[in-house]
């Protein structure tokens, strides 16, 4: 595949960004996470593998209304039917890889894009030689359990209360809500505060975000609300690795539970690392992709 900014017409007519780096045989398409968020994170992927010793032909790609790709008009309700939903990102990956010519490939998501590549496995294995499961679970509840600890473990109990009562009552612009949340930000989203993926305007497409996720990070208030399909990863036959940051906002404990209920996966983590954890720790990160990348293509993954 040809490197570098592709622009790519799907079949409902919208247009979305791609970018690919890096040579050789081995290919590896990347999801990023939000929903709404953009592709950012994934842009030095093939430069972090080459330093493993490992070749990998990466490409990344900004989802239907996110930053350089087109945004749909959401308020037209037709259309937010359309394109809120699962089946639409997870169908649009497929898109993606049939116009781009990719197939026996590696699939990686964070987060959100997490979600979709347990749905494409289940969905669409077939096409994959491995999967990358990065900070996302295998159901909801899980991870607001662990929300609701990391606000007991990091807040008193009015601070905790007075959070509460805003988000009962929608409140979520109050300047002092809001200060608690970065402060959670800070802890278990992006500990390092990088500069390098920061901008002067919020790149997040917040119509997208607040109809899956809710107001912030650590709320959970729209579609992803009945996210479960720990029942269906039985049937995931792709050989998987399921990554997490030791210190962020996904729940450690489940991602080594989803390890166990796939049938050919294996849970590693990043230590002082939070939910972005391919900047917070990209050394170990990347050294866990790569000898995942490395031993499925040997043949020796999970042996």
């Amino acid at each position: 595949m040809k490197q570098g900014t592709k622009i790519i017409t799907l079949h409902n007519g919208y247009h979305l960004w791609t970018h690919t780096t890096g040579t050789g045989h081995i290919h590896l398409l990347c999801l990023h996470g939000g929903p709404g968020g953009n592709h950012e994170y994934w842009e030095n992927t093939a430069q972090q593998l080459k330093k493993q010793g490992l070749d990998v032909q990466v490409t990344m790609y900004d989802q239907l209304g996110s930053w350089y790709s087109d945004t749909p008009d959401l308020s037209d309700p037709k259309i937010a039917k359309k394109v809120l939903s699962y089946d639409y990102f997870v169908n649009e990956v497929d898109e993606v890889r049939q116009i781009l010519g990719l197939d026996n490939f590696y699939l990686i998501g964070q987060s959100w894009g997490g979600l979709l590549v347990q749905l494409y496995s289940l969905r669409y294995g077939q096409h994959l030689k491995g999967a990358i499961i990065s900070s996302m679970v295998d159901n909801i509840d899980s991870y607001t359990k662990h929300l609701n600890q990391i606000r007991d473990n990091e807040f008193t109990t009015d601070q905790v209360k007075f959070m509460k009562s805003c988000e009962a009552k929608n409140d979520f612009s109050d300047p002092r809500y809001q200060k608690l949340v970065n402060k959670l930000n800070t802890g278990y989203i992006d500990r390092t505060q990088p500069p390098a993926i920061s901008h002067l305007v919020d790149t997040t497409n917040n119509d997208i975000y607040h109809a899956f996720q809710g107001d912030n990070e650590f709320v959970v208030t729209g579609k992803l609300k009945e996210w479960n399909v720990t029942d269906q990863l039985k049937n995931d036959q792709v050989p998987t690795l399921v990554t997490f940051g030791e210190h962020e906002s996904m729940p450690v404990e489940e991602g080594k539970k989803m390890a166990e209920r796939i049938p050919n996966a294996k849970f590693v983590s990043s230590p002082h690392a939070g939910h972005h954890h391919m900047i917070d720790n990209a050394p170990v990160y990347y050294k866990h992709l790569a000898d995942f990348i490395r031993q499925n293509e040997a043949g020796t993954f999970n042996k």
